[in-house]
């Protein structure tokens, strides 16, 4: 039997979205949704391959999965590839078994372009793997985005499950700050200065009207830091939440209009669906996103193929060799994903000259205490220079409980990552890590193991800082604080991944041009980029599109049929959304200078 067939047996899984039945659509009144199976999933793999496509995609990341939807629902004949036994490739959600054979294999076909993974997993009888679903890429779901309005525009949302995310903290004199998000919190704090309230209803208000581009153009190439001192007189506190948690920006130099951008992002999406800017994906993130593109692609047509991979290619005759011998005439393109590329293509990919060090563990506590009532997951941010490690840009830090239904029942875990390079990337990382730690531990009270772990002391601070209206409060200074336990890790999973995508930035479609010569019809994708958000992800798409078709005029372009297409809702277990996004709400992308950063 071939190892395709033993992926398909094999048990440790994750229920798929299809068996799971989302519960997102369990009010609605009218038929389910057809949601189609997929190969090595619900269904055996497919048994035959087709002699010839119209496009090859290999890799089933979120980009690839958004093209090859698009191409497949305006007539595309497409064969969609994966050198993996799973769906996701650079935006996989795996269980902790995945977790281990990716990190086993990380050199080898399917992991390439990620570098220095390690994992660490203390009590490995503790941790049942199928329990468990981990993104590789975590993101979240800004709730005025293209990607969401692409979501609903081609029904894909119903394949998903939403659950809503509305604290965002700020780390500054040694404390977590809930960011103050709406002019209402603005008026009612106690504890602000007037002439700060003031200050800071003013830029809310230049925000949301941005109608005085004279106000902010003296300062196009100039910090958007600068700009918010001088312009708005706002205190360092407000200006590191607006920057670093509300902009999630990784660093207080970005030009003044990008980051005027990234914040407007956040205040336009508050209450569009209720009191919060940003959804995410129950079961996981962007692999179940790509899972759910891949499902409509395969509604259109598309044929899937899992631990398959490309091992020859014929430019002349337009002919490719996949690793189950088949043969296939390819009419147009082959798009390949930076991780599957073949050794005999290596040399024309782009470069791929950024970095992303990510920090990925699993905790036994359900940090409840940095969470809102009937919510699972908060962002907490590490602006630059709040570490005792000196941090030149920021730590994000993603935190999913269980109701994210990623980990298992009081537990939770933390997506750390930052663009800092090297072992210096690593450092800031652990530092960010111990902050978390004693934090959790001088407001929790519960058992933990001493797993003889070392105690980093996080420096001094003078305590100082600011009360929000209804904030959470962590308690003062950890200047004083030594733990008398230590934290129960389950699982440490760090690696550095690649990208072409600047820091800030959407992918610039000039790098598709890289290495085209005797391959002029094989176009080769980027890494995921560092962006927390899902901002570039559907720029990207419709650029490999254009690429392909010669326009983007007609991407997603297509009256879905919908029993249920006067429907206005969508949503999750905790919410019920009574509005629906403008499908023509895109935010503006801009493109930096690969050379900028």
């Amino acid at each position: 039997m071939s190892s395709f067939n033993n992926s398909y047996l094999k048990t440790d899984r994750r229920s798929s979205m299809a068996e799971r039945r989302p519960s997102n659509l369990s009010n609605y009144n009218k038929p389910f949704i057809n949601i189609p199976q997929l190969a090595c999933l619900e269904l055996p793999p497919p048994d035959y391959t087709p002699d010839n496509c119209d496009v090859l995609i290999i890799g089933t990341g979120l980009v690839e999965s958004i093209l090859a939807a698009a191409l497949a629902w305006q007539g595309s004949n497409v064969l969609h590839i994966d050198s993996n036994p799973y769906y996701g490739d650079t935006n996989s959600t795996l269980t902790i078994d995945q977790i281990k054979d990716w990190v086993k294999n990380n050199t080898s076909l399917g992991y390439k372009n990620f570098k220095n993974a390690r994992l660490y997993i203390p009590r490995p009888t503790q941790l049942i793997s199928k329990n468990y679903g981990i993104d590789l890429n975590q993101k979240l779901l800004f709730c005025k985005s293209d990607l969401l309005s692409l979501l609903l525009k081609s029904r894909v949302f119903k394949y998903l499950e939403f659950q809503s995310l509305s604290q965002f903290h700020t780390f500054e004199n040694d404390n977590f700050e809930k960011i103050i998000n709406s002019k209402q919190q603005i008026f009612v704090n106690n504890t602000l200065p007037l002439k700060i309230k003031r200050n800071l209803m003013k830029f809310l208000k230049f925000i949301i009207n941005n109608n005085s581009n004279n106000i902010w153009f003296p300062y196009k190439k100039k910090p958007i830091s600068l700009f918010l001192k001088e312009v708005f007189h706002l205190e360092t506190a407000q200006i590191n939440e607006f920057i670093f948690a509300i902009g999630l920006c990784f660093s207080s130099n970005l030009n003044t209009p990008e980051a005027l951008q990234r914040i407007k992002r956040y205040i336009i999406s508050f209450d569009v669906y209720g009191n919060f800017p940003v959804l995410y994906t129950k079961y996981g993130g962007p692999g179940e996103v790509s899972q759910g593109f891949c499902r409509s692609a395969a509604v259109a047509g598309t044929t899937y193929k899992l631990n398959t991979s490309l091992v020859a290619y014929d430019p002349i005759k337009k002919m490719a060799k996949l690793s189950d011998d088949s043969l296939i005439t390819i009419n147009e393109k082959i798009v390949i994903s930076p991780t599957q590329i073949p050794n005999f293509l290596e040399e024309y990919q782009p470069k791929q000259k950024y970095e992303v060090s990510r920090l990925i563990t699993i905790v036994n506590s359900d940090c409840k205490e940095w969470m809102a009532e009937n919510e699972s997951a908060c962002v907490v941010v590490f602006p630059e220079n709040s570490l005792p490690s000196f941090n030149k840009y920021a730590v994000q830090v993603v935190i999913m409980g269980e109701g994210s239904e990623i980990v298992p029942k009081n537990q939770c875990a933390w997506f750390l990552s930052t663009i800092e390079r090297g072992s210096k990337g690593k450092i800031d990382l652990e530092s960010a890590l111990s902050c978390l730690e004693q934090n959790l531990l001088r407001e929790s009270k519960f058992n933990a193991d001493d797993i003889g772990m070392e105690y980093i002391g996080i420096g001094n601070g003078n305590g100082m800082g600011y009360e929000m209206y209804n904030s959470l409060k962590l308690g003062s200074s950890l200047m004083n604080f030594v733990p008398e336990e230590k934290l129960t890790y389950l699982l440490k999973f760090y690696f550095t991944q690649k990208t072409s995508v600047p820091p800030f930035g959407v992918v610039n479609p000039k790098i598709f041009n890289e290495g085209e010569n005797e391959h002029d019809n094989i176009i080769f994708n980027s890494m995921p980029s560092s962006e927390l958000s899902y901002d570039g992800v559907v720029t990207e798409a419709k650029v490999l599109y254009e690429k392909i078709t010669g326009s983007d005029d007609d991407f997603f372009d297509i009256d879905f049929e919908d029993e249920n297409e006067n429907e206005n809702e969508f949503g999750g277990n905790d919410y019920e959304y009574n509005s629906v996004l403008d499908d023509n709400a895109e935010m503006d992308e801009f493109y930096l200078d690969q050379d900028e950063y």
